[in-house]
């Protein structure tokens, strides 16, 4: 079983903390000792593990992501559109999933550390599943 964290992404790339929702949902769990694994359900949209405490550090991860793979028309896979194929690959560098440590009920991060759900086709309804395996 796992539950689902819905978002409603705002338009072109964005980054949005969602640690507290997970962190929320670890708590409900009432697992004391376990792993939490992070899975974003869609090819134009990933989750990474940062700094959340300086918000540039969000605008610059965006811009640098933006810098790697620009949005252009010379992508061979355009059935959607040429915003969506840059998608496609800034998902793939950055990965679909994470896992982070339970301990006491909570999420083992860093001190500056959370979960950032990365969208690259915005605006979007996204969907987040968390899963919590208690060991």
């Amino acid at each position: 079983m796992y539950q689902t964290i819905l978002l409603k992404t705002p338009l072109g790339d964005s980054l949005t903390n969602i640690t507290e929702q997970v962190r929320a949902i670890v708590k409900e769990s009432k697992v004391e000792s376990g792993v939490c694994h992070i899975i974003v359900g869609h090819t134009t949209a990933a989750i990474t593990i940062n700094s959340y405490l300086d918000p540039a550090t969000g605008e610059d991860i965006i811009a640098e992501v933006r810098r790697l793979v620009p949005t252009r028309t010379d992508f061979r896979h355009i059935f959607d559109t040429p915003a969506d194929a840059a998608g496609h690959i800034k998902a793939s560098l950055i990965g679909n999933t994470e896992t982070v440590l339970i301990e006491h009920n909570d999420l083992v991060l860093g001190h500056s550390q959370g979960l950032l759900f990365f969208d690259f086709d915005g605006p979007r309804d996204r969907k987040v599943m968390v899963k919590i395996i208690a060991g």
